[in-house]
């Protein structure tokens, strides 16, 4: 496998020209995420890095593709700003053109929404090696079609992301935590679903069933002198007496463990399924009986899975529900596993972004 790092936008132009199947990858903190193309050159962007400009005033930066997002961390929260949608695998190396083209959220998606709903611009390389533009680099309105946000997700499918600019919102005074303890899921997930229906401006609402105890944790943001009141109320909705309060660093601590996938085992598995608080009880029940390790973020709109036994028994299990998996990091041979969704739009993006196949295609295992 050969592989290139170019470290310009003129070379990954001259990279692509120069050959027929062309396979891109960025900080590989998502090694399952990675489109295999059969003889395709392997180009990396991470050494296309750099914040090109920030505007604090303005909340919106544009910046290379391969800038590690510990770094855009860093210079956003000098000026007490951040990414609210949470990219995960920060310190694990992940990269600007990663998060976009994974389309991966953490858990502050619940309040905010996803990097579809903060991206503003991008320029790619397509399939012949011209520098397309899509968007701004400023907050407007503007006509025609919303190029940013097809590349939300799109794997590397349609060209090579080399520079993408998003909006940013203020870095809240202070967060909260709840944290409530259950014998059973159906009691947990009678109060998340309560929740979800409070107007509490939660910035994130996940569900751990754990050895012998379901977890339910809430976690709250904003001004310090509000944050008391919001706790209570908080309390009051929640039919646990094991509650649990967390604040400051081993808050914070407790997010970025989520963000960065502590609670995975080495060498597991990482799989992304997307569902709906009503499905929770029937994916548990077969996830329980493989003893995985699981996260249902978002509300109960998404489920993380550790998996270590043969992925291809979670893909049938999966296929049965008629619900589809993402394996984020893994050897499981496809991207897609589960039941294989039909989308025409994205049949047609392809063809009209990259009618010469030169770019991978995501497909279901079989």
């Amino acid at each position: 496998m050969i592989v290139a790092a170019p470290q310009t936008i003129q070379e990954v132009q001259e990279v692509v020209r120069a050959h027929e199947r062309v396979s891109p990858r960025g900080g590989e903190s998502k090694p399952g995420l990675i489109l295999h193309h059969e003889g395709a050159f392997q180009i990396k962007t991470n050494a296309l890095r750099g914040i090109l400009q920030y505007q604090p005033d303005e909340f919106t930066f544009t910046a290379l593709a391969g800038t590690p997002l510990l770094e855009i961390e860093a210079h956003l929260g000098q000026h007490g700003q951040y990414l609210p949608f949470d990219p995960p695998l920060v310190e694990a190396g992940a990269t600007l053109g990663g998060a976009a083209a994974s389309g991966l959220s953490g858990a502050g998606r619940y309040r905010f929404g996803g990097g579809r709903d903060f991206i503003l611009g991008v320029r790619y390389v397509d399939s012949e090696g011209r520098l397309v533009s899509g968007g701004g680099k400023v907050v407007k309105n503007a006509a025609g079609f919303d190029l940013p946000k097809l590349m939300i997700g799109c794997l590397g499918q349609y060209g090579v992301l080399v520079e993408l600019s998003f909006k940013v919102f203020p870095l809240p005074q202070a967060f909260c935590t709840l944290q409530a303890e259950y014998a059973a899921l159906g009691q947990a997930l009678a109060d998340l679903n309560t929740l979800n229906l409070q107007p509490l401006e939660l910035f994130a609402l996940e569900l751990i069933p754990a050895v012998g105890v379901v977890l339910l944790r809430a976690r709250l943001g904003g001004r310090v002198e509000t944050l008391a009141a919001r706790a209570k109320r908080l309390r009051n909705l929640l039919h646990s007496d094991q509650l649990t309060s967390l604040e400051g660093e081993a808050e914070a601590r407790l997010w970025r463990d989520e963000r960065e996938f502590a609670w995975a085992p080495e060498g597991y598995c990482l799989v992304k399924i997307p569902l709906t608080p009503r499905r929770v009880s029937e994916l548990d029940e077969i996830l329980a009986a493989h003893q995985a390790h699981r996260r249902y973020s978002v509300g109960a709109n998404l489920c993380w899975v550790a998996w270590q036994a043969d992925i291809a028994d979670l893909h049938l299990r999966l296929k049965g529900l008629k619900l589809s998996g993402m394996v984020v990091r893994g050897d499981a041979g496809s991207v897609l596993i589960g039941a294989a969704e039909q989308n025409e739009f994205a049949r047609r993006v392809k063809q009209a972004l990259d009618p010469y196949c030169k770019f991978p295609v995501a497909t279901y295992a079989a």
